[in-house]
């Protein structure tokens, strides 16, 4: 009778194992970040051909070829993307010293005055590794259409403003993995890319 009950015991212990392990199995990936976006991540980004900060052509397969965060503006603005780009480089080097590489990329939405000359320049103050990217309007208009990003000329003559989204994608060869208002800390952004990068 003893015996019966080890065994019972036993066999009541290895369901009980199964049956964890299988609730393991089959639950779904940790989620890395909170946002979400209509139509679903997988919609955002897709092909784009543009000039690099070195005058050469680029597609997006050349640009996003790992862990990638992509940033809107014009180096004409006088705020917003200073601050917003200052903090994505910051976000580079949290990573960097955790042995995650992450290459931060600028899409100007001011082809009229953003020459890759002018680019170049740009980003070399902002952070050694940023991409800086330009191209014609056509093709400006392109990347930011798919992106579902928004940007739109404001004012005329010299001192125009470009109205522009100030997210920040997280974009791996994928696709999008996450995207990142301006009011998410830098140590923050770096958790959940690190978060992501894992998963990878």
């Amino acid at each position: 009778m003893t015996k019966m009950i080890a065994w019972i015991a036993s066999a009541a212990t290895l369901v009980g194992l199964a049956a964890a392990l299988g609730f393991v199995m089959l639950a779904p990936p940790r989620q890395c970040g909170s946002s979400s976006v209509a139509g679903g991540m997988a919609e955002i980004g897709g092909p784009f051909t543009l000039v690099n900060n070195k005058g050469e052509q680029v597609t997006e397969r050349d640009v996003i070829t790992g862990p990638t965060l992509v940033y809107f503006g014009f180096t004409y603005c006088p705020d917003v993307c200073p601050l917003d780009l200052a903090r994505n480089a910051e976000v580079v080097d949290i990573l960097s010293e955790n042995g995650i590489d992450l290459t931060p990329v600028f899409i100007s939405v001011d082809p009229e005055r953003d020459t890759p000359m002018v680019l170049a320049d740009y980003v070399s103050v902002m952070h050694p590794k940023m991409i800086g990217l330009t191209g014609t309007a056509a093709q400006v208009d392109t990347a930011v259409k798919a992106y579902k990003a928004y940007a739109q000329k404001n004012g005329d003559g010299a001192d125009y403003v470009m109205d522009h989204t100030t997210f920040s994608y997280l974009m791996g060869p994928d696709g999008m993995w996450e995207f990142f208002r301006r009011d998410v800390p830098a140590e923050e952004m770096a958790e959940t890319i690190a978060c992501f990068v894992d998963q990878a």
